[in-house]
């Protein structure tokens, strides 16, 4: 496969967490990658394919704007080297927008997609994961839309986590096909023609973490909402747990003895397994690690993003895109 392109200066622990993400992806996966960032970076890599890029994106910063004036910068260039067929993939880290912005700007978009995604996987401990769309690059969606997000979202749950039939749901407050808004009961009406899907209908916030849905369909806000509420409520949930077990004359005996199973529980929970988010829908694979992605998760990203090249996912979709019914008008 060709290299994957790896913005080096992304996140909020750049470059050392990527890098030694991407030696260890390197050492046990041995997958090749271009490794993109500051000439004053790139001198501590040693033997990596390295493409120097003299601007870096901030987290902060505009992310349209930001793409347009900082041609030279580690984001764009990554994007431009999956553009130019010299790279089979690119992962960053660094500010989302700008990601997603340089992917769509250089790769431009898969034809007949109407707005790329953002598929986030959620860990769900004992079942098969759960992917959540969109989980923040559209705000505001239309009805088919999200019908194609279900039919993108099917695609990308087989390919990376090898189901064979995904069951995609729509989010809603209610399991009835009459529940929720306008959006909600048009995007329904959409997703039930969509060909080469199997959708159950209406599932709620509480189906995300279960094996009840493989994919679940929903606005921007909508998503981003229950991404981040799930992240909150895993960690105050880990923290309620050690501080209980700890309390009292035999805490540190009875937390000593459940340390090991918590440390399993906590391994299904940790969502750096997975390393990032996928945008579905440009022409070319974009993973979107977390700001404050450690090593592993960087290690993660390249092993995920090597699956999904190796699978075609990109191909995959765009003749799942073509071959659909839904009328984007």
């Amino acid at each position: 496969m060709l290299p994957i392109a790896l913005d080096v200066e992304g996140g909020d622990n750049a470059p050392d967490v990527v890098i030694e993400g991407a030696r260890r992806a390197r050492d046990e996966l041995s997958v090749p990658i271009i490794m993109v960032g500051r000439a004053e970076t790139l001198k501590r890599l040693g033997d990596f394919e390295v493409v120097e890029a003299s601007e870096i994106i901030a987290m902060d910063e505009d992310p349209a704007s930001s793409v347009r004036s900082k041609r030279d910068s580690s984001l764009v260039r990554c994007a431009e080297l999956v553009r130019d067929k010299q790279a089979s993939a690119m992962i960053s880290a660094g500010n989302t927008g700008a990601a997603m912005a340089s992917a769509l700007l250089k790769m431009g978009r898969i034809r007949g997609v109407a707005r790329p995604a953002i598929a986030t996987t959620i860990p769900v401990p004992g079942s098969t994961p759960t992917v959540l769309l969109d989980s923040g690059a559209n705000s505001d969606c239309l009805p088919a839309w999200l019908a194609q997000f279900g039919q993108m979202g099917s695609i990308f749950s087989r390919e990376a986590f090898d189901i064979s039939d995904p069951k995609v749901g729509i989010m809603s407050i209610g399991e009835e096909k009459s529940k929720g808004n306008t959006l909600v009961k048009e995007a329904h009406r959409f997703l039930e023609k969509v060909k080469g899907i199997t959708f159950i209908g209406n599932v709620e916030g509480r189906d995300v973490m279960s094996d009840r849905v493989d994919v679940v369909v929903t606005d921007g806000f909508t998503g981003n909402v229950v991404l981040k509420t799930l992240e909150g409520g895993v960690r105050a949930v880990a923290k309620a747990v050690v501080g209980a077990l700890k309390g009292g004359e035999d805490g540190a005996r009875v937390f000593e003895m459940a340390f090991p199973k918590l440390l399993d529980l906590w391994s299904a929970l940790d969502p750096d397994s997975y390393g990032g988010a996928m945008l579905l829908g440009v022409n070319g694979v974009c993973v979107i690690s977390h700001g404050s992605s450690s090593s592993n998760a960087i290690f993660h990203a390249i092993r995920t993003t090597s699956v999904l090249v190796d699978h075609d996912l990109v191909g995959k979709l765009s003749a799942g895109i073509a071959a659909a019914s839904v009328d984007l008008e």
